[in-house]
């Protein structure tokens, strides 16, 4: 049976997560369908073959400009009727976690949400997801079809497997809905979202004041535009740094390549929140921090002497 993934895109432009949603996609077998909403042509949808999917679709329509969360999921659900998929996959971004509940309540089935795995097992779906602030794993066995997934942000990297894939452009006629989007507040640009990024470090209140985020921002810049910065629900409380940059139970959750954590002690609602990153870096003058028990390297000192030193020597690798 075929599986449906639906990529994202933002002002007419393809996200690169969405390639991350078909590779994850292609763990239930083939054919892999692509499908995303757009206003018109989105562009990089010709490479989303490059990754695996037999068959990209385009579904048009004018309230696609801006995200139409009534819109998108009323075409989705249209489209996924029509199909048979065996599943839908969606990428549990913000948009993924908004729209994937919507589509499901549309069909009548359940969602599954940020998930680290998944595969299938005759007729039905089986997935893994974290549990109990990450110390555990659940396994779910997913018999409604199609089952609607959403996949955890860089957990699925994704592979090249290049493939003749058909494309095809569908105008769809749907109502924008009761909610509109007037206007999106873009983050400065060159800022990455910490939900995406490959690398990020993250500051708790052993950064005193808000003033010495500014460590952490320029050994972010070091990493090349790689890396971006979290800070601690603690930091964010205070009012230090913006809540999209939360990190744990009530902020995002993130599992990237390295994850450097510093001045954080590491509260279970913190860890619950990157214990899937890759490669964990805490730097902490407390021996005794919660966080150590985590960190695959763990540099007791002053941050504000280390964290310099760190940078200047991540200068030097990039050049």
């Amino acid at each position: 049976m075929t599986t449906l993934a639906v990529l994202e895109q933002r002002d007419g432009a393809l996200r690169k997560i969405s390639f991350e949603v078909v590779t994850g996609a292609q763990r239930l077998g083939q054919p892999v369908e692509a499908v995303v909403c757009g206003a018109g042509t989105v562009q990089g949808v010709d490479q989303v073959a490059k990754f695996g999917a037999d068959k990209i679709v385009t579904l048009t329509n004018p309230a696609f400009a801006r995200y139409a969360p009534e819109a998108c999921a009323q075409a989705l659900a249209e489209r996924a009727k029509q199909g048979g998929y065996r599943a839908i996959v969606f990428t549990a971004s913000a948009t993924g976690k908004d729209l994937a509940p919507r589509v499901a309540a549309k069909l009548g089935v359940a969602v599954a949400g940020d998930l680290t795995d998944l595969n299938a097992e005759g007729d039905a779906v089986v997935v893994t997801r974290p549990v109990y602030a990450g110390k555990a794993l659940l396994k779910v066995k997913v018999a409604s079809q199609p089952a609607v997934l959403s996949l955890r942000p860089n957990v699925f990297t994704p592979v090249e497997r290049p493939k003749a894939g058909a494309s095809e452009t569908v105008a769809v006629n749907v109502g924008p809905g009761r909610v509109t989007v007037r206007e999106i507040k873009a983050a400065p640009a060159g800022t990455l979202d910490v939900a995406e990024a490959q690398v990020i470090i993250s500051g708790g209140r052993g950064l005193k004041e808000p003033a010495n985020f500014k460590v952490l921002e320029e050994l972010a810049h070091a990493f090349g535009g790689r890396a971006a910065v979290g800070a601690s629900r603690a930091v964010v409380d205070a009012g230090w740094r913006a809540h999209a940059d939360q990190v744990g139970q009530t902020g995002k959750t993130v599992s990237p390549s390295l994850y450097i954590a510093v001045g954080i002690s590491g509260a279970i609602q913190h860890l619950a929140g990157m214990r899937t990153s890759k490669v964990i870096v805490a730097i902490n003058k407390d021996k005794d921090a919660p966080i150590f028990k985590v960190a695959d390297y763990g540099v007791v000192g002053d941050l504000f002497e280390i964290v310099p030193k760190l940078t200047e020597e991540i200068r030097k690798l990039h050049g």
